[in-house]
């Protein structure tokens, strides 16, 4: 599959000393990346310089093969839509939509087909005559999306666009979003500081920290096998232990397990929480269930195993009725990834 945008080295730094440096990816035409990390990290100064918002310090950007980093915006064969909805208050739904081919010059009954074709595909056919303060928050988002995949871009750039929407609606959103991209093919670069948003999403997730790329990989891949603590702890939930690295084994107390990764002596050990194996008794870390909470199908343990401190276990809603806070329990896990001591978290 082709090469549609391809960031190569690409450099910007503020005055604060804030800032990307070095960036390299390439997103193939059809992809849906995502571009995921805490605020400041450097995610939409990369989204921001794709659209030709800001000028990189140094480095290129190439869409479809040609570089575009001294193009203005509107030269670009890109579209973003925003954190806000942007919509023009005092313009009807259909004049918001038809703005942007108005000015491309294309003809009136052109205009009139796509944007009904557009408001269609997001589930809003019939509400050309409405103005946005009459539409609620998730459709005000919808006909943002519409009024950029109407200029057909080569790259759909979305800064955190449903970060104003409640969580139910967010996820309806995703869902939609995710559709649309099925349906067009259109190659998207999104960024959020929702991790869910993310592995729900992505064919790809770029994690960034402190104005780099700390991984990227297909969200399984980031979920299952984290290149570092920083990521380990940033996706999901994550248990991490003191253990020790000997020869072919990771320990932690009588627990032994691979050590793929040949490390040596004192290591951080991650787990997730589903892969925390409870029993009333028999061999493993020793400790007391402290707190049980019910999650809807499934329940979250927390669990003190005195020098390791308190780790959490997800089960099923079942499995846990006859458990207590105070019972002793048996504890070992069924997967561990292990990480050098002296890395930072």
């Amino acid at each position: 599959m082709s090469i549609q945008l391809s960031i190569q080295k690409m450099t910007k730094r503020y005055k604060t000393g804030e800032g990307v440096s070095d960036i390299s990816l390439d997103i193939r035409k059809g992809e849906l990346v995502t571009l995921l990390g805490p605020s400041g990290r450097g995610k939409t100064t990369v989204l921001r310089s794709v659209g030709g918002f800001l000028e990189p310090d140094s480095g290129d950007i190439l869409i479809e093969g040609r570089s575009v980093v001294k193009l203005p915006p509107e030269q670009r064969p890109t579209s973003m839509v925003f954190q806000g909805y942007n919509l023009w208050p005092h313009m009807t739904v259909y004049d918001n939509l038809a703005f942007g081919l108005k000015i491309r010059k294309v003809k009136k009954a052109d205009i009139r087909e796509a944007v009904t074709d557009v408001l269609q595909l997001v589930r809003l056919p019939g509400v050309e005559k409405k103005f946005p303060s009459e539409l609620s928050g998730g459709q005000q988002q919808r006909i943002a999306v519409a009024r950029s995949l109407l200029l057909k871009p080569a790259v759909l750039l979305l800064d955190e666009p449903f970060s104003a929407l409640d969580a139910k609606l967010r996820h309806e959103m995703r869902e939609e979003l995710r559709e649309i991209q099925t349906k067009t093919g259109l190659t998207m670069v999104f960024v959020t500081h929702d991790q869910e948003e993310a592995l729900s999403l992505s064919d790809r997730i770029v994690v960034m920290n402190h104005g780099r790329i700390e991984q990227t990989a297909a969200p399984q891949e980031i979920y299952d096998e984290p290149v570092s603590l920083y990521v380990a702890e940033f996706i999901g939930k994550m248990n991490f232990l003191k253990g020790v690295a000997e020869d072919h084994r990771l320990m932690a107390g009588q627990l032994t397990f691979p050590n793929p990764k040949a490390l040596s002596g004192e290591v951080t050990l991650a787990v997730r929480p589903e892969d925390v194996v409870m029993n009333q008794e028999g061999e493993g870390l020793q400790g007391l269930v402290k707190q049980i909470m019910v999650l809807g199908h499934y329940a979250e343990v927390s669990l003190d195993l005195k020098e390791y401190g308190t780790i959490k276990a997800f089960r099923p809603r079942d499995s846990v009725k006859a458990m207590q806070p105070g019972d002793r329990v048996s504890v070992t896990f069924t997967k561990v990834i292990a990480y050098p001591k002296m890395e930072q978290r």
